[in-house]
């Protein structure tokens, strides 16, 4: 009989609801005590929405909620129903927020402050939202179902659709803060992604050796790390081979390198990130 699939506890949607206010709040405080003071927007819905205040004189809020609603509609099929209300949930809050925030003085008005701490704010609140299943801005799903229909990727009209929202942001806030904006939106991409995937990336290691059992147990009792030897053939020599595969960490890369040359100076090692790691057992092993 198929397994069923374990239902998310009580504590987990508490936690769940709990992080993606936290991101949520964290993201209005970068927008309204930050970036949208000093003439500086995000990419995406977000950027527009702050280009329509600017020009509107509306509340930020208002903008936020509003042009992210119909995408989350249309996009329910693509992005399912837990998704869609935890994005939506998160949008309302952020708005809601920015709403609260609009009438307290911001903290700088230093635009390259308001760039450092504004773009790390707003990355680590996407970040944590992103994690716990939500999202704070329904350019992806646009981008989703127009790649369905255009020959892109979600990645190529995500950045299309900034590109002319920077643009845009020249003709309104100035080319200087079009610029900053830039940048913000580089470092805040960087932060969220340190926040989804964790300080601590993985790697995966191919390793091709005559030595494959020296240097599979090496690994084993010397990095504490699993292996698994896979079979091969190699295409020029039809010498039958195997060939050695490992998750290890981004900070153990050096240590495997050292310990493969050391036993086989000519192996060949290739090695790749790894955005998530799950099941199976990474737990390192003791080294005794």
């Amino acid at each position: 009989m198929p397994r069923a699939h374990k239902k998310m506890s009580k504590t987990d949607y508490l936690l769940k609801f709990v992080f993606i206010t936290i991101g949520a709040v964290a993201m209005a405080v970068a927008l309204e005590e930050f970036l949208v003071p000093n003439d500086i927007i995000d990419g995406g819905i977000t950027g527009i929405s702050i280009i329509l205040s600017k020009l509107t004189h509306l509340p930020l809020g208002i903008f936020l909620f509003f042009i992210n609603l119909p995408f989350l509609i249309l996009g329910f099929k693509q992005i399912g129903k837990t998704f869609t209300f935890s994005t939506l949930y998160g949008i309302a809050v952020m708005s809601v927020s920015t709403s609260l925030l609009h009438h307290v003085p911001p903290f700088t008005s230093e635009k390259l402050l308001a760039l450092a701490f504004g773009g790390v704010l707003l990355g680590a609140g996407v970040g944590i939202v992103l994690r716990f299943g939500g999202s704070l801005d329904g350019t992806e799903i646009v981008a989703i179902i127009l790649s369905k229909k255009l020959r892109a990727s979600v990645g190529q009209i995500i950045m299309i659709i900034n590109v002319f929202i920077f643009a845009a942001a020249g003709f309104v806030f100035g080319w200087d803060s079009a610029m900053y904006s830039v940048f913000a939106y580089y470092l805040a991409t960087k932060l969220m992604d340190v926040v989804v995937e964790g300080l601590n990336e993985s790697k995966s290691v191919t390793i091709i050796s005559r030595e494959h059992e020296e240097i599979s147990d090496a690994i084993v009792h010397r990095l504490g790390r699993s292996t698994t030897l896979l079979y091969a053939k190699g295409g020029y020599s039809k010498d039958d081979t195997q060939m050695i595969y490992c998750i290890v960490t981004r900070l153990e890369v050096a240590k495997l390198r050292s310990i493969v040359h050391e036993i086989d100076r000519k192996a060949f090692i290739a090695i790749q990130s790894v955005s998530e790691v799950l099941g199976g057992d990474f737990q390192k092993k003791d080294i005794h």
